[in-house]
């Protein structure tokens, strides 16, 4: 049976990268007992794929890994179990039991992600946030130069944003997301910046991801919905 497993991760755990997440739900599954499904040969693994990975210094509330398990257990159990095992810094939220098929695969079918992004006190912006990103979002074009490892591309990002919030602050952000195109939050605020003139550094931001998304732009479902509880 496979199992998306939604979870939260917040607080000091903001600052431990991707690979020590995978290292730390492996532990994680062995403490609290859940019946994972193990791959065959010579070096057994647990069978486990996580979503688009979060960016170091970043929150979030949507977080996701696809699992198998072998044995049937409830969503309910599982939770409790989790919970009772993990840290107070990441929460179980969610686990359900997906469909088959590799569609369904949640690191290969995201195409979106929604963001809240606040600004830090005492690096709080000059110009009037909400004002200024109607006057950007109304361009033909958001050119930025969108860098790499190997190298440097200049790029029109508006198509790829698909809605953009201001509320007491906080600037609600939902932008294509995946192996296709993905567009971190920074990269709209700092072509906000460029647009107004101001310099940028990313540790002006505080970032929460808050929902990752599959399907058309036009036809966003959450990751979540996909599947259902266990009973």
């Amino acid at each position: 049976m496979k199992v998306r497993i939604k979870f939260s991760k917040e607080g000091a755990l903001k600052f431990i990268g991707h690979l020590d997440v995978m290292r730390y739900f492996q532990k994680l599954m062995r403490r609290a007992d859940i019946p994972i499904s193990y791959s065959e040969g010579f070096s057994p693994h647990q069978i486990m794929s996580f979503a688009m990975p979060l960016g170091i210094g970043d929150e979030s509330v949507a977080e996701y890994v696809d699992i198998e398990i072998s044995e049937h257990i409830s969503s309910k159990d599982a939770i409790k179990k989790l919970n009772d095992n993990s840290v107070p810094e990441i929460r179980v939220l969610s686990f359900r039991e997906i469909p088959d098929g590799k569609a369904t695969n949640a690191m290969s079918s995201i195409t979106a992600a929604s963001y809240d992004v606040r600004f830090r006190d005492e690096h709080k912006p000059t110009f009037d946030v909400e004002s200024k990103l109607s006057e950007l979002m109304s361009q033909d074009s958001i050119t930025v130069i969108k860098q790499s490892k190997k190298s440097e591309t200049e790029l029109d990002i508006k198509p790829f944003i698909y809605n953009v919030e201001v509320n007491d602050g906080v600037v609600s952000l939902l932008v294509s997301c995946g192996s296709v195109m993905n567009i971190k939050p920074e990269l709209v605020i700092k072509a906000l910046y460029d647009f107004c003139g101001e310099s940028f550094d990313e540790y002006y931001l505080l970032i929460k991801r808050t929902e990752m998304f599959t399907g058309d732009k036009t036809a966003l479902v959450s990751l979540n919905d996909i599947g259902k509880d266990i009973e």
